[in-house]
């Protein structure tokens, strides 16, 4: 396995316009993103290259981001690659959720860009 990459930004994410968003405002931050659009792509990604932060939402088609990110934290190699999760769904038991399964930061939608710039840059390190 390589150095990890903290510049590197993974987005999980199926919602195009969101996609190109995230893409665009930390692009312009500096950062290099990979997107992947379901859970099991995401898994496969991380398994195969080095990212320094992932922004995970949770509305996925097929493995939902809790999964992934349970599938994460148990992984030893994956288990301290730090998670922003993204989700429209502002209720406070998915927060409390994805932070028992081990979420470093959690952001609802609509975000500021801001804020998940700052967020990335505290997670990654970068």
């Amino acid at each position: 396995m390589g150095s990890v990459a903290t510049g590197q930004i993974l987005i999980v994410e199926d919602e195009s316009n969101i996609v190109e968003s995230l893409r665009f405002i930390l692009e312009q931050a500096g950062f290099e993103v990979e997107i992947v659009s379901d859970g099991k792509a995401a898994l496969s990604r991380l398994r195969r290259d080095r990212f320094g932060a992932v922004v995970l939402d949770l509305m996925l088609p097929g493995m939902n981001g809790f999964d992934v990110l349970k599938a994460m934290r148990a992984d030893a190699e994956l288990a301290s690659l730090p998670v922003l999760v993204l989700t429209a769904k502002g209720q406070a038991q998915d927060r409390k959720t994805a932070e028992a399964i081990g979420a470093n930061a959690f952001i609802t939608k609509p975000f500021s860009n801001a804020e998940v710039v700052e967020q990335v840059r505290a997670l990654s390190g970068a």
